[in-house]
């Protein structure tokens, strides 16, 4: 079946033969694309097209992220944008929700970042079942000392993947709210902080709702960025099975960083240079959400420092001493798209987070910076 990518969320999908010349819906966002007779239909890898006036700077960011960018695309193939958007986040000091279908590489994903930084990893496999203590760890009495003795659960590490968060019930899942926006448990009364840096990656599958709870709206908020690896393209697809006919490169994979390492990049992010007009800028985008008609619910004061921080940590990774408004633009929606909230009669006339924040972007006055200033 011939293939084609979504004009609105940039996505992959096919669509039937006889299709040609009519309406057809993204699976992914439900846009209607046109698609013409005789027309190359060529998926297109999305990338970052980053403004070309900026010099790159020697940031040690930019070194340590792409070494452990390379060494991921080691195990997954052709989704090298949005490894480095979970880098961003990492790098940004956030968490990140990997929601797509069954089978694309979400849990692997979080795998291969865990074996390439020297960090401790832990996995929690969401069930019905799971309990808070399951995750945070409880109290359990010692009888040869005669006291209770904290035992902490898999929360207590520096990479946790939380896969299928979204089959654990609300009481689970609010356990791990107190860790991922204060790095610490409370137990018994007591304080335990996290080991630094801390970081999580939370799966969820959108197409089975069999058994599952929902995020709510507050829980989504606390996630940095959402991002969506979807289906590889077939040269990717043939190069993946033939890298795994012997042994599969998760086996294989080398440390290439360090925590330390990590710690410093996020240091460092923070020194990234914002001018004044850019947090305008920002705040602009989050005014035009609260007031745009189609949203209920727009952009919170969080959603503003999250969008500056992951920014900074954008232009940091590709090797730039400040932020432009082009940065805060490419990114607005892997960071602002699961914080909108659509009206009811909005989704009825089939609008889109995607295509309403794609407007309030192209709508939004974009300040221009005098680069060479920041030269140096």
């Amino acid at each position: 079946m011939p293939q084609t990518n979504c004009s609105a969320c940039g996505q992959v999908f096919e669509f039937a033969a006889d299709a040609f010349v009519k309406a057809v819906l993204c699976p992914h966002c439900g846009v209607e694309n046109t698609v013409q007779s005789g027309r190359d239909h060529a998926v297109r890898i999305p990338k970052f097209q980053l403004p070309a006036k900026r010099e790159a700077v020697d940031s040690p960011v930019a070194a340590t992220v792409n070494r452990i960018v390379d060494n991921i695309e080691k195990v997954i193939v052709g989704k090298r944008s949005e490894i480095i958007l979970t880098m961003m986040a990492y790098c940004a000091e956030g968490h990140v929700l990997l929601e797509d279908v069954p089978g694309v590489a979400k849990t692997m994903l979080a795998r291969a970042i865990a074996g390439s930084i020297g960090c401790t990893f832990k996995r929690i496999q969401c069930t019905p079942d799971l309990l808070p203590n399951d995750i945070t760890g409880n109290s359990i009495f010692n009888p040869k000392t005669t006291e209770f003795e904290f035992r902490p659960g898999p929360i207590f590490a520096q990479i946790v993947l939380t896969d299928e968060i979204n089959r654990a019930t609300p009481r689970a899942q609010a356990a791990l709210l107190e860790a991922m926006a204060e790095r610490k448990v409370t137990s018994d009364g007591n304080n335990y902080e996290l080991f630094p840096p801390f970081f999580l990656i939370a799966t969820q599958n959108p197409i089975d709702h069999e058994g599952t709870f929902p995020l709510p709206e507050a829980q989504l908020d606390r996630f940095l960025v959402r991002l969506s690896l979807g289906y590889p393209q077939l040269e990717h697809e043939v190069a993946m099975l033939q890298r795994l006919q012997v042994m599969h490169p998760i086996e294989t994979l080398e440390t290439v960083a360090t925590a330390d390492d990590i710690l410093a990049c996020q240091r460092a992010v923070r020194e990234v240079f914002v001018d004044p007009k850019v947090n305008r800028y920002i705040v602009q985008i989050m005014h035009a959400t609260r007031e745009h008609y189609d949203i209920v619910l727009g952009g919170s004061p969080r959603a503003a420092m999250a969008l500056l921080r992951c920014a900074q940590a954008f232009a940091a990774i590709h090797g730039y001493n400040f932020v432009l408004p082009d940065d805060i633009k490419q990114i607005a929606p892997y960071v602002l798209g699961h914080r909108l909230i659509l009206r009811p009669e909005s989704r009825l006339r089939k609008k889109t987070v995607e295509g309403v924040l794609k407007e309030i972007l192209d709508t939004v006055s974009v300040p221009v910076i005098a680069t060479s200033q920041f030269a140096r």
